[in-house]
């Protein structure tokens, strides 16, 4: 029985798992929406959160903390400068997961969509999906 362990093990180490949480949140802050699995979209939804409420108050401690979870300058910048300022109004959830129909061919898992709330609307922009196989 799992009685009081807390977290997702996905399969993965603990680094790996670490770099897909990386990569994720990259996609997504990247994209504003991505197609992934049920499991994983369950995962990421309270991070890609914690660092959307980081973004909506734009200090360099929290620029700090944030760069230190996706590792990559544009993205933190993006989520100071866009979606923090899209979000200072909501007091949270700016993650959606919407169910797909169609299962993921090859293993027929279920897909995901996770985006955030208010996203900008393109009407050509096209959905990544990520993490074809598990």
């Amino acid at each position: 029985m799992r009685h009081r362990y807390r977290g997702r093990k996905l399969g993965r180490t603990a680094s790996h798992r670490k770099a897909m949480e990386k990569n994720m949140c990259n996609s997504i802050i990247e994209h504003e929406r991505i197609i992934t699995t049920i499991q994983k979209a369950k995962h990421i939804k309270p991070i890609i959160e914690k660092l959307v409420t980081l973004g909506k108050v734009d200090t360099t401690a929290h620029r700090r903390q944030a760069f230190a979870d996706l590792r990559d300058k544009e993205m933190t910048s993006k989520l100071f400068e866009v979606l923090g300022p899209r979000f200072a109004n909501r007091p949270g959830g700016y993650c959606r997961i919407l169910k797909l129909a169609k299962p993921r061919l090859g293993d027929n898992g279920q897909r995901v969509l996770i985006e955030f709330v208010e996203r900008s609307v393109e009407e050509d922009a096209p959905v990544v999906e990520v993490a074809a196989a598990e």
